[in-house]
């Protein structure tokens, strides 16, 4: 997806990123779990992971969390970089169902060289279910100055 680049200068804090919504499928976390090495069969196993007693398969942490980079990725453009990043994996998400993952801003400085600093409360949800509450920090261009 091609965007506009977001610019430092442009972004005010209570701003929401622009949200990505995803539905993840069980081929999607056979891929996963092969592609991390990730042997455990609650990701992809239904009758295992109802042994354990859930519903379905389970959404990998990390999947989710690679999702909410990707969402930070889209929103701060080819010209942004993403500075710091920290998730916590707390309610589990199941196959099927519709995840979005965003935040908001919640500070803005200039470094001592002048580079333009937000941060972020991110957070992946199923509804108003929070499943990954974190925090970022991102670098955006500045329309003046260093870049």
């Amino acid at each position: 997806m091609t965007e506009a680049q977001v610019f430092y200068d442009d972004i005010g804090v209570g701003e929401q990123m622009r949200p990505l919504t995803v539905t993840v499928d069980k081929t999607q976390l056979f891929f996963f779990s092969a592609a991390t090495y990730n042997g455990h069969r609650i990701h992809y196993d239904k009758q295992w992971a109802q042994s354990e007693g859930y519903d379905d398969v389970l959404v990998h942490g990390p999947l989710q969390a690679a999702l909410l980079a990707r969402a930070i990725g889209e929103w701060i453009g080819g010209r942004g970089r993403l500075v710091s990043f920290s998730v916590q994996n707390r309610a589990t998400a199941l196959p099927g169902e519709s995840l979005t993952f965003g935040g908001v801003v919640t500070g803005k400085r200039l470094t001592d060289d002048g580079a333009g600093l937000v941060d972020l409360d991110i957070a992946g949800q199923r509804g108003d279910t929070i499943l990954m509450p974190g925090t970022a920090t991102v670098q955006l261009p500045r329309r003046t100055g260093p870049t």
